[in-house]
């Protein structure tokens, strides 16, 4: 159509209508950057008017926008006569392109032809003295701004105020925002921008308000603006944010949509990132890779594969940030059929080349293929491969056990001229960390203290984690000590490896050294103390982190709310465990399998069996803990055949493999059964070899039902694994008294002598006002010991005054349960809990005290051994022993 009203215009003779008639195509092809436009280029020539300059800046113009920067330049150099409007419109063009050098070599050119810059060619070279950090020749650009007269210009006001604030150097750009007055909108909005870059959130939004009130209407890129102050301000700030939007009725366009999107996926309100999404039709490729990337940064993977197809419907090509987010995606589901799929659509489009594509392929191989050449293959068809993708490469073979393979690849990738950045390095060192392979770390890190890298936090950090990990805790506080700066993530690592150490208490003491460097405890740091506070049974430590939490906003957090559950399950408050586990608003695996071991261990059975139901009904897949925790209960309630039916369950439904651990609860399930034989055949069976844990337990179970002969057979299959453990002797010597064969019994004991054996002491801890008292069987070096045993002694005279039928043995006046147990009475207030935690199982005459002691006076006193809890509470015990 274009071509044939160009034609149309060379019949008429009229020049001047002709001129008008090019000018109205060209600016209207501009506006619509249509490509057809560049057919009025002919005709212009043919009608004699390549001379133009009106019609040939519009030309460049058109050039720049649908053919490039390289058409435009041609276009340009070919123009016989030039203004500062052809001069600007081929320096923005390269600016836009990002060619920001080229940029500032037009601009010199542009001054040595004698044309005067004006306010756009001006903003548009800040932009590239920004870009390039030519600090200096942005200066003088300043300089010349005043000098002409142009310093109280808006557009060149809001370009020095971005070229201050991409130095950093807020202070300037605000004291120029200052002493310049009567600011527009893009003004405002430009030094809202430099807060929110500098992260100086509340003088962003004091910028807005002051904004608002002097009669400034803020447009759809000051909301964009403010809505990145979101991460720190919380979801109430976002919301108010939109409801400013809504109330001053600005367009909803999809640069705004984009930003509502990222919003909402950012605080996990995905229904509400999909009602924005769905406001107005428009979608852009910006719009769909927020969609996609907020469904797979919230585990929803399905809804990001759906989205993704819908994206192909609506006629979308998809990007390379589109493909590389899919294929995160792929790589999180562990997925590789739905990643070869998107690998296909890569190539049909022609972006198998492409960096960022290639390097999120190389991950999904890595993670969802079991041959690595996938990977290898797809790094070899990346044109350029960037460190991104070596390291990714080179992680990848050391994951799958290829570690010479991968420190061959960190050679090669050297010798291509490629240097490892601190990216490269504290994944390989977390790669062969794992792989326990200490000579090579050792070499890295001899590497990284001769480069520059050595002062790199994240190097930093992986070594810490790499030497905590190997239990090397004085090295790795070596590390931490000669840091200039420290982290969250520093102290987090620690008290995390601390904590699988069972160093719970120094984990806890990391609290006061972030403290002291002035670092804020975040939802990952939180979520370890709350581990530690949990396996150390320090409930007030842990009460305490929670009141932390919920003033500092962290509680809605997953990993805090599970660490919530986690605590009060395994320190007996198992409603508080329920509560926290209701605030949850779509629990995880972790959620559910927290509440129902802390119900397990507190004697809740058929609780603990409902909410294993209810878990299931929710759609969430158990997994071998879940089981563990099931098998557990199941034992602990003698629910013989349902704990059988759990068993073959785990294979046969949810295809899980049952591990040594899951054989030990069967048989101890079998065992409280007392179908002994048949616990034995399952440790003859199983495809594990036997450890003295299983032996121990069905010994156990012999006991209980005095059962001799099995009994000092499974003793003999323990001790020969072995044969220094005391446990052995004193289960059968117990047996054979519990049998009235003290003569056998007395034998057992003798040979213990003989061989030296002894069994551990218990001992006992108690946190009484944020300080843990440890309390060790037999011993009397607390200072406080005469009034614990006077206490005993008081309490065992009331027993029998009151008729209770207390058979007190005289050694266990020394036991470790009963001295934490009456400390915490004599130290806590009247109405408080006692919370004990014990090494090894509480002993039948220190559970009656514990009975009795709880019909006497109104208290709760609370025992954990190991992963079980007995709840003493008015004359009885959640254990129903």
């Amino acid at each position: 159509m274009l071509c044939k009203a160009a034609n149309r215009v060379l019949n008429r003779n009229e020049p001047t209508f002709l001129e008008e008639t090019c000018s109205r195509i060209l600016s209207f092809c501009n506006s619509n950057s249509l490509k057809q436009g560049i057919s009025v280029h002919s005709p212009v020539i043919k009608l004699g008017l390549h001379h133009h300059l009106y019609l040939n800046n519009n030309l460049l113009s058109l050039y720049a926008k649908c053919f490039g920067v390289n058409k435009a330049r041609h276009f340009f150099d070919k123009m016989p006569h030039k203004d500062v409007v052809s001069w600007t419109g081929i320096l923005s063009a390269y600016v836009k392109n990002g060619n920001h050098d080229t940029a500032l070599r037009v601009f010199d050119s542009m001054l040595i032809s004698g044309e005067s810059p004006n306010e756009f060619t001006l903003s548009s070279v800040l932009r590239s003295c920004s870009s390039m950090g030519e600090f200096d020749y942005g200066t003088c650009i300043q300089g010349y701004v005043i000098k002409e007269g142009f310093d109280q210009n808006p557009v060149l006001i809001s370009g020095l105020i971005d070229f201050y604030s991409k130095f950093g150097l807020v202070t300037e750009a605000s004291n120029l925002f200052i002493t310049k007055g009567n600011h527009d909108t893009v003004t405002w909005t430009m030094m809202i921008s430099s807060c929110v870059l500098a992260q100086r959130w509340v003088q962003a939004l004091q910028l807005y308000v002051d904004m608002v009130k002097v009669g400034v209407a803020p447009n759809e890129f000051t909301f964009v603006k403010l809505l990145g102050a979101c991460s720190v301000h919380g979801l109430n700030y976002g919301k108010l944010v939109h409801a400013h939007i809504l109330l001053r009725g600005v367009k909803l366009n999809v640069v705004l949509k984009t930003a509502l999107v990222n919003m909402y996926s950012r605080f996990r309100r995905m229904e509400d990132a999909i009602k924005v999404s769905n406001s107005t039709p428009e979608y852009d490729t910006m719009l769909w890779t927020a969609l996609i990337s907020g469904f797979a940064q919230n585990s929803m993977f399905r809804k990001a594969v759906s989205t993704f197809h819908a994206m192909g419907v609506s006629g979308i090509i998809p990007n390379n940030y589109i493909f590389s987010s899919i294929l995160n995606v792929s790589s999180l589901m562990l997925s590789l059929a739905l990643g070869q799929q998107v690998h296909s659509r890569v190539v049909v489009t022609g972006l198998e080349g492409d960096v960022s594509v290639g390097n999120a392929l190389i991950n999904m191989y890595v993670k969802c293929s079991d041959n690595v050449e996938d990977a290898l293959r797809v790094f070899r068809g990346i044109s350029l491969p960037n460190v991104v993708s070596w390291t990714s490469l080179i992680a990848g073979f050391a994951e799958h056990g290829l570690q010479l393979d991968s420190f061959h690849l960190f050679t090669e990738m050297r010798e291509a001229g490629i240097e490892p950045n601190s990216f490269t390095i504290s994944s390989i060192i977390r790669s062969f960390g794992a792989a326990k392979l200490l000579p090579q770390i050792l070499m890295l890190h001899g590497h990284v203290v001769k480069t520059n890298l050595y002062e790199d936090i994240a190097v930093q950090n992986a070594l810490v984690d790499f030497y905590a990990e190997f239990g090397m805790l004085n090295d790795a506080w070596q590390i931490v000590d000669t840091m200039n700066r420290r982290d969250a993530i520093t102290y987090t690592t620690l008290a995390s490896r601390m904590n699988q150490m069972g160093h719970h208490e120094s984990a806890l003491h990391i609290i006061t050294d972030m403290k002291n460097d002035d670092i804020k405890i975040d939802e990952f740091s939180t979520a370890s103390f709350l581990s530690a506070s949990a396996d150390l049974g320090t409930i007030m430590t842990g009460k305490q982190l929670h009141c932390h939490s919920v003033k500092s906003g962290l509680c809605k957090w997953f990993s805090v709310l599970n660490g919530l559950v986690n605590l009060y399950g395994k320190c007996g408050c198992i409603h508080d465990a329920q509560r926290a586990f209701g605030e949850i608003g779509m629990p995880d695996i972790f959620s559910w399998n927290g509440l129902i071991s802390g119900l397990t261990s507190n004697g809740y059975i058929p609780s603990a069996l409902s909410t294993f139901d209810d878990m299931k009904l929710s759609g969430v897949k158990p997994d071998a803990i879940t089981f563990l925790s099931i098998l557990s209960a199941c034992s602990n309630g003698k629910l013989t055949d349902l704990g059988l039916e759990h068993f073959q369950s785990m294979r046969e439904i949810y295809n899980i493999e049952p591990q040594l651990d899951h054989y030990v609860h069967l048989v101890d399930i079998l065992g409280q059964g007392g179908r002994l034989e048949e616990a034995m055949e399952v440790i003859q069976t199983m495809p594990f070899t036997a450890n003295t844990s299983i032996y121990k337990t069905l010994l156990r179970a012999c006991k209980a039902h005095r059962n001799i002969p099995l009994a000092e057979h499974t003793a003999k299959q323990g001790l020969e694994l072995d044969p220094l453990d005391p446990a052995f002797y004193i289960l059968l010597t117990n047996l054979y008294q519990d049998a009235g064969r003290h003569y056998l019994a007395e034998r057992t004991l003798t040979v213990m002598k003989e061989k030296q054996l002894r069994k551990n002491p218990s001992h006992c801890w108690v946190e009484i006002r944020d300080k843990v008292h440890v309390f060790v069987a037999g011993e009397r070096s607390h200072p406080r010991t005469n009034e614990i045993y006077e206490q005993i002694e008081s309490f065992e005279a009331e027993f029998k005054k009151h008729g209770y039928l207390f058979q007190g043995i005289g050694h266990s006046y020394y036991h470790s349960e009963k001295l934490a147990v009456v400390f915490g009475l004599l130290n806590t207030p009247s109405k408080a809990t006692i919370y004990v935690i014990k090494n090894s199982s509480i002993c039948r005459d220190c559970h009656n005290f514990m009975t009795f002691v709880t019909q006497l006076i109104d208290r709760e006193i609370i025992v954990r051994e190991g992963n079980r809890l007995h709840s003493f509470r008015k004359g009885e015990c959640s254990c129903r022993g």
